[in-house]
């Protein structure tokens, strides 16, 4: 948790006595701070500020550092019932240590090295379709969310279709009837990283146990019998002997693994390499097999071949990604996959690293529907959709949530999701993600919504192809990412909201500024009211958690964002009054400085903040592209990608184009951190 002696003594550190408080300041430090940090050893939040004498003695601390610029930022400190900073001291401190950090990162900036790691089972699935060009899924993917029953998604067209047929993969039957490779059985499911995404490296790690079921899995695809002439593109050029080839077999064998080989390790083979791998068909031929078996028998080898399943940077002696590195780098990020064939000629040619070049190659790439894969992982890991499968409301409290077997869930995913995907092809502002002006919505889903339906949209009985309509927001109230039925069934429990929850999601999702961990010791507010409580609010009953000094931070942070949505109920619909007839109480204040009243203020108050938005959504973007963690240095880049997108209105496209563009996704993912 941050603190505020963390401010108060930088404020001596670094002589800022024009502040508000001037001269008192080491009065106020001695008083507030030192007690809890540093005074008879005493350290909470493991800061001792007893430690930091100096101004040197900070500079060697650059993650505290960009701790306290957060804090002070989102006006977390000081806390609530402490003396504040006057506006103009906040802002003049804030540009100070925003200051000293650029200082700190002067000249060559060292960015966080991702670890190499191998592929996570979406990447897996898509590289191997690419690679054999198949016509079917390898295996079934709960984890794709959505599926596409009449090709909706045209980003080359820039336009959004105004009707979509779609399934729901995770609970609906769609998942079982797709076309894919009969008797293979997918890896364990990588989970998201706890702060972050699925491909993130520290969770990609291979055991003995994983590496034996590769090995497995390449047998079973190509053993598939439905791993034929029909379902496989590169069949006939790969697979099958011409009869009219007056080359040598083995020259033939060649030349094909040649090719087969740079598509699926990325870049040039060696000779060394091809050999082998040619050696090995040749041997099986020898010993009797079949061309085509024998081929079988070397691709089975290679997409189970390290080379194949992990990613990494591999050239040395370089601060920056060489071509095909990039090329790896960035059809991952977008595609999900390998690159093809054009990105690995402008790759080998080191065309790849002009600028205008990789601007041409993203707009390539971004109206290619395997730009789709982008949004079947990122969004609904970014905005935690996975959470919504495992919500149970309570069947006698919402039983329309419940409908015919099939969960309103199903429907309620996909609304988010189609608004996403909107943004990214049309290149719309991002802020339409927090307050647009349309949305997708199904008959039973408008339905569901009560009062925030739209008027004269009739229920339809779906259960594998649902409808969505593409239809304009006239109400405020619902609209963007953030108060749609997902999020508020999947941050609620069984039978009431969850304030508390909602908030650190809107922290962590919206800003990218995830609150702290809640003490262990803390216990969980009953579902229902206690004796003696049912009169209360669900405000007043959680007013106890801030009793505790250690929890009083965060829930400064949380509070005001989890109530400024309490008038959706556990459900998504809309309330105004609690069962006990009192009045919901969502009225709060957004950085200490944007009050509001109801949740169209709320929402105005995060467009005002806008620059935070686009800051934090850039973050998980960098984060999801580079598969690690963020460091300080990377913060300064997306205060330059924030500025950059905010003169050309905050596209969507624009975003993700200056992502790419960014140093730290140029710069090599193994290089050695230097100590500052």
């Amino acid at each position: 948790m941050r603190q505020l002696g963390m401010i108060m003594i930088l404020i001596l550190s670094l002589g800022f006595a024009g502040a508000s408080r001037g001269a008192g300041m080491l009065e106020v430090f001695q008083e507030n701070c030192v007690q809890c940090h540093g005074k008879k050893g005493k350290v909470k939040g493991k800061v001792n500020l007893l430690e930091i004498g100096d101004l040197d003695a900070l500079k060697k601390k650059p993650e505290l550092l960009q701790e306290i610029i957060e804090a002070i930022d989102f006006e977390e400190m000081p806390p609530e019932d402490e003396p504040q900073l006057a506006k103009e001291d906040r802002a003049k401190l804030l540009a100070d240590l925003e200051a000293l950090r650029a200082e700190v990162m002067a000249g060559k900036r060292v960015y966080e090295p991702t670890p190499m790691r191998r592929m996570n089972r979406f990447q897996y699935h898509n590289a191997v379709i690419d690679l054999f060009d198949l016509k079917c899924n390898v295996f079934t993917l709960p984890e794709r969310m959505i599926r596409d029953h009449q090709q909706y998604f045209q980003p080359e067209t820039g336009k959004m279709a105004d009707l979509v047929r779609v399934g729901s993969r995770p609970l609906g039957k769609s998942q079982m009837i797709e076309p894919r490779l009969a008797g293979v059985a997918a890896f364990p499911q990588d989970l998201r990283a706890e702060h972050g995404f699925d491909n993130q490296a520290d969770h990609l790690s291979m055991s003995p146990l994983l590496m034996e079921s590769f090995l497995k899995l390449g047998q079973s695809i190509v053993g598939s019998p439905d791993f034929n002439p029909k379902r496989v593109g590169i069949w006939k050029e790969f697979f099958v002997l011409n009869p009219r080839e007056e080359r040598k077999v083995e020259d033939v064998v060649r030349e094909r693994l040649g090719t087969f080989l740079r598509k699926a390790f990325r870049g040039r083979v060696g000779a060394g390499v091809l050999d082998r791998y040619s050696k090995f068909v040749n041997s099986r031929m020898e010993a009797g097999v079949s061309y085509t078996e024998a081929m079988k028998a070397v691709v089975a080898a290679v997409i189970s071949s390290p080379r194949f399943l992990y990613l990494y940077d591999r050239s040395e002696g370089s601060e920056k990604v060489d071509g095909l590195e990039l090329a790896s780098r960035l059809s991952f990020f977008l595609w999900g996959s390998l690159p093809d064939e054009e990105l690995l000629k402008l790759a080998e040619s080191e065309e790849l690293l002009k600028e205008d070049v990789l601007r041409g190659q993203f707009e390539r790439m971004v109206k290619d529907r395997k730009v789709k894969r982008f949004c079947d992982s990122f969004p609904a890991q970014w905005l935690q959709l996975d959470r919504i499968i495992s919500s149970v409301p309570d069947e006698k409290k919402f039983p329309k949530f419940y409908y015919s077997a099939y969960r309103n869930s199903m429907h309620m995913m996909m609304e988010p999701l189609l608004l996403f995907e909107t943004v990214l092809i049309e290149n719309l502002p991002v802020m339409q993600l927090i307050d647009s002006d349309f949305t997708y919505r199904s008959g039973h889903l408008e339905e569901a919504y009560g009062t925030l339906g739209m008027v004269g949209r009739k229920k339809k009985g779906q259960v594998t192809v649902l409808e969505f309509h593409r239809v304009p927001v006239t109400d405020r109230r619902v609209g963007g990412v953030i108060t749609n039925a997902a999020v508020m069934t999947m941050t609620s429990g069984p039978e009431r909201t969850q304030p508390i929850t909602r908030g650190a999601w809107l922290a962590g999702v919206v800003f990218n500024n995830p609150p702290e961990p809640p003490p262990a010791d803390v216990p969980s507010l009953g579902e229902k009211p206690s004796e003696g409580e049912e009169h209360l609010t669900l405000r007043e009953r959680l007013s106890m958690h801030r009793e505790r000094a250690d929890c009083r931070g965060c829930h400064e942070q949380i509070d005001p964002l989890g109530f400024a949505l309490e008038n959706f109920d556990a459900v998504g619909r809309w309330r105004e009054n609690y069962e006990n007839d009192r009045k919901v109480d969502m009225e709060g204040t957004l950085f200490r400085k944007h009050k509001f009243t109801n949740v169209i203020e709320f929402k105005d108050a995060l467009l005002a903040e806008k620059d935070r938005f686009a800051h934090g959504l850039a973050g998980h973007l960098l984060s999801f592209a580079l598969a690690r963690e963020l460091g300080t240095a990377d913060e300064i880049v997306l205060d330059d990608i924030v500025a950059r997108v905010a003169g050309d209105g905050y596209g969507m496209q624009s975003l993700i184009k200056e992502v790419i563009l960014s140093e730290p996704f140029l710069a090599k993912a193994n290089q050695a951190k230097k100590e500052n």
